[in-house]
């Protein structure tokens, strides 16, 4: 009997942008068994399509019978489309990992791609959909890197307002979790802020910044290590004292 197992497996893979190293790793089989698999050269062993089937949310039957990458309505882009759109009383939410930041630059805009971001929920947002990204660096201290910020679309940059924290995805800088400063006199430009005082503010042009996304809540990791104590909080104090004064400083600026 004929089967599709091989051919949808290349497609899914394909689909994340894996590699097919990256598949074999997250199944935990040899590279060259993708490679026989997706060129028919061998089946799947069902244990490896049972992991794919727990990966993409898909049954035996539908792996190896369906082919997932025929056009026309009811394929597997289509059913996890309407997944994703049932449910309005949840806050579903794509989480776009460090690893996929060049990628998503790419495929911010192609549906595609992401539709296969890995997806949750959070009972603590208002329903809707959201973004998380994983950000790097000390740029936002006291937010660690590593932190995940999960945030809500802005569709009009008029609609930030001044000195609160977004996701801002842009040509030239990539994603960054920062800040925004407006400036009324210079309506293409805005000034990103970082809330570590060591870092300087830059500007960045309007025409640049493909994506902004309000910040609505951290997730962060326990240091299980880290305690405060009375001087540690002091220096604290004394971080957030100075960022304030140099967020007035920028203002008086640039109006």
């Amino acid at each position: 009997m004929t089967t599709y197992a091989g051919k949808n497996l290349k497609y899914l893979r394909k689909l994340r942008g894996w590699t097919q190293a990256q598949m074999a790793d997250k199944l935990g089989i040899k590279r060259s068994l993708i490679g026989a698999y997706e060129e028919s050269r061998a089946e799947p062993r069902i244990d490896v399509l049972t992991a794919i089937g727990q990966i993409f949310k898909l049954s035996l039957d539908e792996l190896f019978l369906e082919d997932l990458d025929q056009p026309g309505e009811g394929t597997y882009l289509d059913r996890r489309r309407a997944m994703m759109m049932a449910s309005t009383t949840e806050a579903k939410v794509q989480f776009v990992p460090v690893k996929a930041a060049a990628g998503y630059l790419a495929g911010y805009e192609d549906n595609e791609f992401l539709d296969e971001l890995n997806t949750f929920t959070l009972p603590m947002l208002a329903p809707g959909f959201y973004r998380a990204f994983e950000i790097v660096g000390d740029s936002m201290l006291p937010t660690p890197s590593g932190s995940v910020v999960v945030g809500e679309k802005v569709e009009h940059l008029g609609d930030v307002k001044n000195n609160n924290a977004y996701i801002v995805v842009s040509r030239s800088n990539g994603i960054v979790y920062k800040r925004i400063v407006r400036n009324n006199k210079i309506k293409d430009q805005v000034t990103l802020v970082s809330d570590n005082p060591i870092f300087e503010p830059y500007a960045v042009d309007a025409i640049d910044i493909m994506e902004i996304w309000k910040a609505q809540m951290i997730i962060s990791k326990i240091d299980k290590h880290q305690r405060w104590d009375v001087g540690q909080m002091a220096g604290l104090a004394g971080v957030v004292n100075n960022l304030q004064q140099e967020v007035a400083s920028l203002k008086k600026q640039i109006s």
